[in-house]
């Protein structure tokens, strides 16, 4: 299975943190699984670590490194994903769901056949099926 990992996830996963749901360690070391990590959660990370380096320590060429050193694939953004934005739709009763980093992964495993791995419960509300929540 190919598993896109959701920003939290693959830092937790990095950090090999007990934050990390059993769930998702049995999925990212399950060597038939092909792990993935994305542009956008490079992005993310290094906004958050130049806007407040206290609170997110390492910015993004630390990361990339990180995951190339844990043999993740890395999966670039594509205008497809972009475009598949427009075709998220939330239940009516669904609470709102402001983060656009999530969004974006969720078009780029949605739009490339990836699962995404997430511990994120409001992305359940976009109903879609490559959302694989831990």
């Amino acid at each position: 299975m190919k598993l896109l990992l959701d920003t939290h996830i693959l830092l937790w996963a990095l950090a090999k943190t007990s934050a990390l749901p059993s769930g998702a360690v049995q999925m990212i070391d399950n060597l038939e699984n092909s792990i993935y990590y994305s542009l956008i959660s490079l992005w993310e990370i290094e906004i958050k670590h130049l806007k407040s380096p206290d609170k997110m320590p390492v910015g993004a060429a630390y990361i990339n490194e990180l995951c190339k050193q844990a043999g993740y694939t890395y999966a670039p953004i594509q205008l497809p994903h972009i475009l598949m934005l427009s075709s998220l739709q939330r239940g009516e009763n669904e609470k709102e769901h402001k983060d656009p980093f999530d969004r974006l992964l969720l078009c780029q495993a949605k739009s490339s056949n990836i699962m995404l791995l997430t511990h994120d419960e409001l992305l359940s509300g976009y109903n879609e099926t490559c959302v694989y929540y831990v």
